[in-house]
């Protein structure tokens, strides 16, 4: 195989990485401004995070458009496992914060524990089990 044969990517591809790394950025930064009270910029923090999330919205529609892919249907499933995620990645960002900005050593490590449970149940969710 050809090198140049190995990192060929489709342009959706490449498009999607790109938003979504983007998307992810301004989340990150967002939030970090938003949680770290030393910034003293939560309000802007909670302007970029959303942005974030916009943009994240937006790379997913792109990017199955891209692919000629048909709309996401909303079910109730769908819904589920989308709170699902958030729920386990707010409960392990806070975790976080009981560790890292408030010093709660052992609450943050049990509540990160949580989160990261609860987002390894969206393995089974989104796959089965077989």
């Amino acid at each position: 195989i050809l090198f140049t044969e190995v990192f060929k990517m489709k342009k959706s591809s490449f498009i999607a990485v790109v938003m979504g790394t983007v998307s992810v950025m301004l989340f990150a930064l967002g939030m970090c401004m938003a949680m770290l009270p030393e910034w003293n910029a939560f309000e802007p923090g909670i302007v970029f995070g959303c942005l974030g999330i916009l943009l994240g919205l937006i790379t997913v529609f792109v990017w199955r458009k891209l692919e000629h892919k048909a709309p996401i249907k909303i079910s109730g499933k769908a819904v589920a496992t989308v709170l699902l995620g958030v729920v386990g990645a707010v409960v392990l960002g806070v975790g976080m914060c009981f560790v890292m900005v408030w010093g709660n050593m052992i609450p943050g490590i049990l509540i990160g524990i949580v989160g990261i449970i609860l987002a390894l149940c969206l393995i089974p969710l989104c796959k089965g089990i077989k």
